[in-house]
């Protein structure tokens, strides 16, 4: 029985530039994220306002990494899930806005 899988030579050259390389490449910088907050808690002797700050840069350097390399967003035709996560964080940045004026006022 034949395979009806040929692998035209796009998808071949798109395989052949996602390897593991990327892959390592993200995790190495997952990691070193990861550390970077860790330490910027674990020093103590840092400002709470400067620290508060580095831990919302890595988290947000981090949410890019993770949508970049592991869910592919960077890769063509995810314009809808892209458009489906702005619109989450759109309604999630209301809704905060929304109950601090709530609280506030």
């Amino acid at each position: 029985m034949a395979s009806n899988h040929s692998v035209s030579g796009e998808e071949a050259k798109r395989h052949k530039l996602e390897g593991p390389q990327k892959h390592i490449v993200a995790f190495v910088l997952s990691l070193a994220l990861t550390i970077i907050a860790f330490a910027a808690v674990a020093a103590g002797e840092i400002n709470t306002t400067f620290t508060y700050i580095i831990l919302v840069v890595m988290a947000l350097i981090q949410v890019f990494v993770q949508l970049a390399f592991w869910m592919h967003m960077k890769d063509r035709g995810h314009l809808f899930p892209i458009i489906c996560i702005l619109s989450g964080v759109f309604v999630v940045f209301a809704m905060v806005i929304m109950a601090v004026y709530w609280v506030w006022w």
